[in-house]
């Protein structure tokens, strides 16, 4: 396999001369956080139609280099499944993607059944991309061959699938439907969420709605320590501990780091090392008075909270109506609307044309296609 691996700003010269003659290019890009803390960009895959290459973001900062092709909405960058690299590159590297056309979400859009990128250059160009990395450290220098290779391979034939989807979409007539997500997809990626609320992390545990109140604050406590210990590390949190030990070491209300061993799952020099710190921060628990202790979030961390039952009714009704039009056109229920959307539609009861459209996730193309069905059932309730 033919790539150049860039680790230095000496070595971006043919990069540059490439860039500057390419009317496309494809992109795709590695993160760490399945091993590390931070989630962080650590590699940039890019080709042209005449060359392939792996950059190294750990070694210099690329984005100047970048900037003037993935910012240029005449220029196309061809992505798979582009949702999270698009938040890397505008976090990371002050990158905001323009010219988008996402090969996954024309797959959705085609009705197709496989959507992950190996299968479908398997079945299209009989190509077999090897899975051996997809958990690989990408944080880890310096890569293997083997990891180069891999890393260059996805970006290598995407290119080809993109033209086989276009020409599809557009005898299907969905090319537009296409390029309306992906301009959505690009302006969610650098919407800011500093302002939001953050996430209950009890929320992200399976089994902690069932606990007390009291429990339920020993577990924030608890996770806020894995965290900690997580971050120093730079290790992803559930390589630390998993949650299932937390929430015995909360059952347990251990008073010596010793007995964190007893629990199944949790890491016997973890409790001898930073196990004291955990014990103290859950027998802290114990003292705090019931009227402050903070239960489990009741409406899912921070969400609107269960629908009243007219709007449950309602969204029902307008599920039928969206499950009917998806089996006609042959798409994924939740492809051509999603339950959540159909929800806000129900709370909002919109009578006409513009109120409908209106409604957060209400593309141009749904309105087409599904607009007059939604309306008829909200004017008949």
């Amino acid at each position: 396999m033919s790539y150049t691996h860039i680790e230095s700003e000496r070595d971006v010269g043919a990069l540059i001369a490439d860039l500057n003659s390419a009317k496309r290019i494809t992109l795709d890009c590695e993160a760490a956080g399945f091993h590390r803390y931070s989630d962080r960009i650590c590699l940039v895959q890019l080709s042209t139609a005449d060359a392939t290459y792996v950059i190294d973001p750990l070694a210099f900062d690329p984005s100047d280099v970048l900037r003037d092709v993935v910012e240029d909405p005449l220029r196309e960058v061809v992505m798979h499944g582009a949702d999270f690299d698009l938040r890397l590159l505008h976090r990371d590297l002050g990158l905001d993607l323009h010219g988008l056309f996402d090969t996954q979400i024309a797959a959705s859009l085609l009705g197709l059944e496989t959507l992950g990128l190996a299968s479908l250059l398997g079945e299209r160009f009989g190509v077999t991309l090897s899975k051996k990395y997809q958990r690989a450290d990408w944080a880890e220098r310096p890569l293997t061959e083997g990891m180069l290779d891999y890393a260059a391979s996805d970006t290598i034939y995407l290119l080809a699938l993109r033209d086989q989807l276009v020409e599809e979409l557009t005898e299907a007539g969905r090319l537009a439907w296409v390029e309306e997500e992906c301009r959505a997809l690009e302006q969610s990626a650098t919407m800011r969420k500093d302002d939001a609320a953050p996430r209950d992390p009890v929320t992200r545990v399976k089994g902690a709605r069932h606990l007390s109140p009291r429990q339920v604050t020993a577990l924030r406590e608890a996770l806020s320590w894995r965290d900690e210990v997580a971050r120093e590390r730079d290790k992803a949190p559930f390589r630390i501990v998993g949650d299932g030990p937390l929430i015995d070491a909360v059952a347990l209300h251990p008073r010596r780091a010793e007995e964190l061993t007893s629990i199944k799952g949790f890491p016997r020099g973890l409790a001898k090392g930073e196990g004291r710190q955990l014990v103290s921060r859950l027998h802290a628990v114990v003292a705090i008075p019931e009227e402050e202790l903070v239960p489990y979030p009741r409406k899912g961390g921070g969400g609107p909270g269960h629908p009243p039952p007219e709007v449950e009714e309602l969204a029902e009704k307008l599920k039928a109506a969206r499950n009917k039009a998806a089996d006609e056109l042959g798409l994924a229920r939740g492809t051509l609307l999603s339950n959540a959307v159909l929800v806000e539609v129900a709370r909002a009861a919109p009578e006409d044309t513009e109120a409908l459209a209106a409604v957060g996730g209400m593309r141009r193309w749904r309105m087409h296609v599904l607009g007059d069905d939604l309306l008829a059932v909200i004017r008949k309730r």
